[in-house]
Formats: C-alpha cells, sequence, structure tokens
C-alpha cells in the first residue's frame, strides 16, 4: 500500500501539498498557493487531481464576513505515508503482554520506552535556554515524523506544535500515554509542559505548551 501511493503522489507538488495540509486543520486553494508560491490555479489543478484519486476532500469553512469558503483536507488514504509506532503488531504484542501478566504490565513496558526515548532526547537536545530547549527539539522530533514546530505569540505563549502523532493507534488503546508524552517532554526540557490536543476537519493537532517562566524553567550547563 505505502510504495502504490508513493507511485500514485510521486510528482513533487502533490507531495508539498500533502505536507501543507499535514500540518493544518485544512486550507483553501489560496491559502496553499500562498504557502508554496505557487499560483492559484496550479495549486487548485493539483488540488482536483488529488481529490479524484481520494487523496484530498473538501467541505464548505465558515468565514467570519462572506460565504462559506472551500478547503481541503487530508482523508485516510494518506495515512500509510506517515509513519506509526503503533501498529497492528505493536497493539497485539502490547495486549498479549497484558493478557499473560496482567494488572499494568502494558503501561509498564511503555513507560519504559518513554524512559529510554527521555534519555535520549536529553542526551541530543542542545542549549542552556528552555526557548532553545524547544527548538532542539522540536527539529528532532520533525525528524521522526511529528511534523514539529516552535510557534511563539502573545496570546498562546511558547509552545511546540505537533501535527501528527506516532503514537494515535497506541493512545487510543492506551490514554496514558498522553501522560507519559507530557513528563517526557517536561523532563527533556527541564521546564512545565501542558499537552493540548485538537482535532478539527478530521485533522489533529498536538500542542506542547511550555512554561518558560515557571520554576523548573531554569537553564542547564552543557
Amino acid at each position: 500500500m505505502f510504495f502504490k501511493i508513493l507511485r500514485e503522489i510521486g510528482r513533487p507538488q502533490w507531495l508539498d501539498i500533502i505536507r501543507v495540509l499535514k500540518r493544518s486543520t485544512g486550507m483553501s486553494v489560496a491559502e496553499i498557493a500562498q504557502q508554496l508560491k505557487m499560483s492559484y490555479m496550479g495549486v487548485k489543478q493539483h488540488c482536483v487531481e488529488l481529490e479524484k484519486k481520494g487523496y484530498l476532500d473538501t467541505w464548505r469553512r465558515p468565514k467570519a464576513v462572506g460565504r462559506p469558503e472551500k478547503a481541503y483536507r487530508l482523508t485516510k488514504k494518506v495515512d500509510p505515508i506517515f509513519p506509526q509506532i503503533g501498529n497492528e503488531l505493536t497493539l497485539d504484542l502490547l495486549n498479549a503482554i497484558q493478557q499473560t501478566y496482567g494488572g499494568n504490565s502494558a503501561e509498564r513496558l511503555l513507560f519504559g520506552f518513554f524512559t529510554r526515548k527521555t534519555q535520549y532526547y536529553t542526551s541530543k537536545v542542545k542549549g542552556k535556554s528552555v526557548v532553545e530547549r524547544s527548538t532542539s527539539l522540536a527539529k528532532l522530533r520533525d525528524l521522526e515524523g511529528y511534523m514539529s514546530l516552535v510557534e511563539n505569540d502573545a496570546k498562546a505563549g511558547f509552545r511546540i506544535v505537533e501535527y501528527h502523532s506516532l503514537f494515535n493507534d497506541i493512545a487510543k488503546a492506551y490514554p496514558t500515554v498522553h501522560r507519559m508524552e507530557e513528563t517526557m517532554f517536561s523532563r527533556v526540557l527541564v521546564a512545565p509542559v501542558r499537552r493540548a490536543e485538537e482535532r478539527a476537519s478530521g485533522l489533529a493537532r498536538f500542542t506542547f505548551y511550555i512554561d518558560t517562566l515557571g520554576k523548573a524553567a531554569a537553564t542547564v550547563e552543557h
């Protein structure tokens, strides 16, 4: 399935459109064109073709003023492109461990995974300030497929925003994964972190709000 999809969407422009839409909760043709610095008609033609192949669909997005506008979003058909730790085999193994050893054995195994991941990130993340470490962590996570970026503004504050979760399937079966991930961020960044999740139009956004002024937000020496 993965290679079949790659053959179908092998055009660089199509991959760019999918990447941009993945980092959103849906976009209009004009927004995609502006983001990719492409012509409106060029983007529209590509989106129409991707929709015909089943990789995009549309809905009418309400506007503050005027009529709703047509916006594009990704469909489930693109899921194989983006990595997932929680595939069927992983979930089967966790369930087997739970049934064999009982209690919270599967969650203990996941806790061990996040402990090792915390150690790995801590050894790789660079920077003395929370902002520097957060930027470094976001770059590492983006390379791993989380579609991560750093955002900062007066209203929402400093945060790492991710548009893909490798643990999406696992978290459905073991919701404590969210808390483990939040704790991992806090320990790596040496700062209080609050995780939030937003789902809209079939897409998801995972935000890690980072307290850069809290008592735990101290600088570290390397």
